[in-house]
């Protein structure tokens, strides 16, 4: 699959809301309450900066949001529209999200996901990140990984 990759628009919030929706629906009845980027004022994230958008022909297919504000750059969401799911966008975005932290001067970039998500602590791990810590936050059960950019 080919995909583009752009940062977000203003005008992409209403598809970033209906991607993540379609990403994270189906931990709902595992973790029992909707996941936070279900809830994400997305005109709001996307107004922060730091969010990307994948495009194919039928347009707008997934989206990565990073947080360079911290030490290490922190890749918040990566989400993909169930149309696109299983063809590499999400590496894509994650890839993407890499070389912009990376480009940065970031030395490490970090994630989390819930311990019920059990395929993206699968994923992680193959894309080179390693579990850090496990924690529990406002009630949910967190996996947190990082990643070495540059050599420690």
């Amino acid at each position: 699959m080919t995909v583009r990759i752009r940062a977000a628009a203003a005008n992409d919030a209403a598809a970033l809301a209906r991607i993540a929706h379609e990403a994270y629906a189906p931990y709902l009845e595992r973790i029992g309450r909707p996941p936070a980027p279900m809830l994400d004022d997305y005109a709001a994230v996307v107004g922060r900066g730091g969010t990307w958008v994948a495009e194919d022909a039928d347009g707008v297919c997934g989206f990565a949001v990073l947080d360079l504000a911290g030490r290490d750059a922190v890749l918040e969401n990566v989400a993909v529209a169930d149309r696109a799911r299983g063809r590499g966008v999400g590496r894509v975005l994650i890839g993407h999200a890499e070389q912009v932290a990376r480009d940065g001067g970031f030395d490490r970039i970090t994630l989390y996901t819930n311990e019920a998500m059990g395929e993206n602590r699968r994923l992680y791990p193959r894309l080179g990140y390693r579990e850090t810590r496990r924690a529990t936050e406002h009630g949910l059960r967190r996996v947190y990984f990082g990643k070495a950019l540059r050599r420690e």
